[in-house]
């Protein structure tokens, strides 16, 4: 049971679970006279078309109607009208139509300049140079920091860090130089100092890309099989916790379930995750009691584990925003479609700039503003962490350039940008994704924890009542 718990809770379903298809009525837990209703309904707060229910608008036109369960339709959007309305609901700037049957991804690559898939060794060391040197001054503003403004240098520090994430992952995608050599290294060294294993993501990772969205065989985000909901009480509440208030750390879980058990990769992977777990565990056994004996245990808190959390945050929420959606489903492998996942089920999302910690930051004496405030006042996060969020290219292609995803990211607007999904970072959008997005259902895409279990859904409860409801 412990490590069904686990699972679950590292729970970016991987490939040794089967899925299996969702029953095509209502879900048994369902009570008589209670209406299936569509993601869009679920969200507590927000304009008063949002807030109508099945229930409701039935109840209106033909009385009282018992012991029915309806199971609602999938999200719609066949008009211009009705996706502006998802939109809106959801907290998008734009839901994208349905990308034909015939299109592949071969077309839609195509269409991309070829000088966006060009490496520059100059702009890819540009990039190291941007996140050591942010990494530098945020271990400078921990250190200088008062207590009040230490979540401001551990947010910054965290984002920073996020940054050698990235150049790692540009590594690992062969996108960082023509030297698979220096990749190697620069990759292993990038992800040190979060404390991961550079191989064993980098074989997990591919497999994102080669199955994005698909059911089961997709090693990121994965909606919660229904009979994995239905197993134990215990199972069904450590569930409902991980992908409702901690879901902005679950990819903590999925670190430590996916990334150091050699038995989930191949015999010709073994070698080399081997030497990347073998750094890992030196940088621990080095880094750890170094910086312990520098600064004491409160020290390692303050300089290690604050920033860590800070950089699991956005790593779980890029993870989020780009693939989990009420409109964006996951397809089993029959029905799977590359370009409809890459294109069509990935989420542009811009976020946004640090005026607000500048501002805070004037509150503190000027000695300390004048040093930090110039790189405050101009950063922005996609800076920092190197346009990961400008993910459509990267699905497209990931062997673009992070510093080229802009660029190729306006190329795919012009030709395709009509099936995109597009966002601005805002509550609405994190409430639907933390509220709605729960239990796979072939009909709906996701049927959320509050409908299937509402005695043990407090804490989905809690988030409705809690979050904001600010649109971008």
């Amino acid at each position: 049971m412990a490590s069904r718990i686990a699972d679950s809770l590292f729970a970016f379903t991987g490939p040794q679970q089967c899925l299996p298809r969702a029953p095509q009525v209502a879900h048994a837990r369902l009570s008589p006279g209670v209406y299936a209703v569509r993601p869009i309904d679920l969200l507590l707060k927000g304009k008063t078309h949002r807030r109508r229910t099945f229930l409701v608008s039935a109840k209106k036109r033909v009385g009282c109607i018992k012991a029915v369960a309806v199971p609602a339709a999938p999200p719609s959007a066949d008009s211009a009208e009705e996706r502006e309305q998802l939109a809106e609901s959801y907290g998008f700037k734009q839901i994208g139509q349905d990308l034909p049957d015939n299109v592949t991804l071969k077309d839609i690559m195509d269409t991309l300049p070829k000088e966006v898939f060009e490496i520059d060794d100059v702009k890819a060391w540009k990039s190291v140079l941007v996140s050591v040197t942010s990494y530098a001054l945020g271990l400078f503003m921990i250190a200088k920091a008062p207590w009040y403004l230490l979540p401001l240098a551990w947010a910054w520090t965290g984002t920073a860090v996020t940054g050698f994430f990235v150049i790692g992952h540009d590594c690992a995608h062969k996108s960082f130089s023509k030297n698979k050599l220096v990749e190697d290294i620069v990759g292993t060294l990038a992800f040190l100092p979060l404390v991961y294993p550079y191989e064993p993501w980098r074989f997990k990772h591919d497999r994102h890309h080669a199955k994005t969205n698909m059911l089961v065989h997709d090693t990121a985000w994965q909606p919660v099989p229904p009979e994995e909901f239905d197993s134990s009480p215990v199972l069904r509440k450590a569930i409902i916790l991980g992908y409702g208030p901690i879901r902005p750390w679950l990819s903590i879980a999925h670190w430590v379930n996916w990334h150091f058990n050699l038995r989930k990769f191949r015999p010709s992977e073994v070698n080399r995750v081997k030497i990347s777990l073998a750094c890992v565990f030196a940088f621990m056994a080095v880094g750890w009691p170094l910086i312990i004996y520098k600064v004491g245990i409160l020290g390692w808190v303050k300089f290690w584990l604050m920033p860590w959390l800070g950089y699991h945050f956005w790593m779980s929420t890029f993870t989020m925003v780009h693939h989990t959606a009420p409109h964006i489903p996951f397809k089993p492998a029959d029905e799977w479609n590359a370009a409809q996942a890459q294109l069509n089920g990935t989420v542009h999302c811009d976020y946004p700039s640090w005026y607000c910690i500048s501002t805070l930051l004037s509150w503190y004496s000027m000695s300390f503003e004048s040093i930090c405030l110039m790189f405050l006042r101009c950063d922005r996060i996609e800076i920092l962490c190197h346009d990961i969020n400008v993910h459509i290219p990267h699905h497209i292609s990931p062997r673009i350039p992070s510093y080229n995803l802009r660029a190729a990211h306006e190329s795919i607007q012009e030709n395709w940008g009509k099936y995109t999904n597009l966002a601005t970072w805002n509550w609405r959008l994190m409430k639907t994704i933390m509220t709605v997005c729960h239990v796979y259902n072939k009909e709906e895409n996701y049927i959320p924890f509050d409908r299937l279990a509402p005695e043990e859904s407090q804490p989905i409860t809690f988030l409705k009542k809690a979050m904001p409801d600010y649109g971008a």
